[in-house]
C-alpha cells in the first residue's frame, strides 16, 4: 500500500505552485460533496454560481489574476450521476473565478486510455494521486514525483484536455432531468 496522507496535508501546494494546478476527476460523486451546503442547495434547484467568499473562489480568483491556471477535465457518465450533476451545476461557479473546466464522457476516457484515478498535477511536476474508495470518500492522498509517474499523468492531462469541451458548451448537451 503506498504512503497516503490525508488532503489537508497537501491544501498547501494550491498556494504554492508556480504555473499550473490541473486536476482529472474521475468518480461518479464524492461524499464531501453529498454533506455539503451547497448540495442541499442543488437539491432545491437553486443556483451555485460564483461566490466571491467562497475561499476555493476567492484562491483562484487571485492565482489566475496572476497568470497562473486552474484546470480540470471531468469525466461524466451518460446519463450523468447526480453527484455529476451536481458537479457541472457547481462548476460553474469555479469557471467564473477564473478557472477551467472541461469534461469528457466516460466512454470517451475509457477509448483513449485515461487512467480512472483522480488527481492533480502541480507545475507538471508533483502528481497528488487521490485514493477513494467506492463511496466516494477520499481515504487519502498519494504525492508521486517520480518522473515516469508524472510524465504518464502529464501524458493523460494533454489527451483528456483535447477530447474535452467547456463546462457551458458541455452543458447544453446534457438533457435535462427536470
Amino acid at each position: 500500500m503506498p504512503s497516503l496522507v490525508p488532503f489537508e496535508e497537501i491544501v498547501h501546494l494550491f498556494e504554492e505552485f508556480d504555473q499550473t494546478a490541473w486536476r482529472l476527476e474521475t468518480q461518479h460523486g464524492y461524499a464531501t460533496d453529498r454533506v455539503s451546503q451547497n448540495w442541499a442547495r442543488f437539491q432545491r434547484g437553486e443556483s451555485l454560481g460564483y461566490d466571491p467568499s467562497s475561499p476555493w473562489h476567492a484562491s483562484v480568483r487571485e492565482k489566475t489574476q496572476q497568470g497562473k491556471v486552474f484546470a480540470r477535465v471531468r469525466l461524466v457518465d451518460a446519463p450523468p450521476t447526480e453527484g455529476q450533476r451536481f458537479l457541472l451545476a457547481s462548476g460553474l461557479g469555479n469557471v467564473e473565478a477564473g478557472e477551467d473546466i472541461r469534461n469528457l464522457y466516460r466512454t470517451d476516457a475509457q477509448r483513449i486510455g485515461l487512467p480512472e484515478f483522480d488527481f492533480w498535477l502541480f507545475d507538471s511536476c508533483l502528481l497528488a494521486r487521490f485514493h477513494i474508495d467506492d463511496q466516494g470518500v477520499t481515504l487519502g492522498v498519494e504525492l508521486i514525483d517520480d518522473a515516469p509517474a508524472v510524465l504518464r499523468a502529464c501524458q493523460a492531462r494533454d489527451a483528456a484536455w483535447h477530447h474535452a469541451i467547456s463546462t457551458r458548451e458541455f452543458q447544453a448537451q446534457v438533457p435535462s432531468t427536470a
